[in-house]
């Protein structure tokens, strides 16, 4: 993340204008690929991102162990680095503190204790696809199913959720994740974060 200081108004000036759908994908290397993911969320999402407590949750989904799946660790420490985020929205799952297969039960359940206070929930996590899909990043309304593609049965997560297809699935999947490159996660966890950061500056600076 860059090492000056980003502000909602900073980021406001930038968007462009609303998606057509809250609904889609879109590839990484496209060049309008944040903006298009901040105009998204900001239809689905609306002014969500009040004080803390009362508005947003986000839930980062993966674990630092395994290269393909370290997409929403790696997202939920960017989105943590801003104190603008820290002040606003809960944001949950970082490469210090994953959520992941092993604690996902826990972390949802201290959450619904809690419900009335989380407002929206989003989720964040690497998923496998087709080959052809690779590099796409997709925002669809209803709760993420982690573990799916690698045959785990874990509790859905969110009302909305976001996925970056970081490889192929349908064989091997552990293995897959375990060689799955960093190049392309590491692109992908920035243009994620960056396009959440510009909804929530957004949101913000109305």
């Amino acid at each position: 993340m860059e090492s000056e200081s980003i502000t909602p108004s900073r980021l406001e000036a930038s968007i462009p204008e609303a998606a057509e759908t809250a609904s889609g994908r879109i590839h990484v290397d496209h060049p309008r690929a944040s903006e298009w993911l901040s105009s998204s969320l900001a239809l689905s999402l609306g002014q969500c991102a009040r004080p803390f407590g009362t508005g947003l949750t986000i839930v980062c989904v993966g674990t630092d162990r395994s290269t393909g799946d370290c997409l929403g660790p790696l997202i939920g420490s960017k989105l943590a680095e801003w104190e603008f985020v820290r002040h606003h929205v809960r944001v949950l799952g970082t490469l210090e503190s994953p959520v992941h297969a092993g604690n996902l039960e826990e972390v949802l359940s201290r959450l619904s204790e809690g419900r009335a206070r989380l407002g929206r929930v989003l989720a964040v996590d690497a998923c496998l696809g087709r080959l052809a899909s690779v590099g796409y990043i997709t925002l669809a309304e209803g709760p993420l199913r982690p573990g799916t593609g690698v045959n785990k049965n874990l509790p859905p997560v969110g009302d909305l959720h976001i996925t970056g297809i970081v490889n192929v699935g349908g064989f091997m999947e552990y293995l897959v994740l375990q060689n799955t490159r960093l190049c392309l996660v590491m692109r992908m966890a920035e243009v994620i974060s960056r396009g959440i950061l510009r909804f929530l500056a957004r949101s913000l600076a109305r």
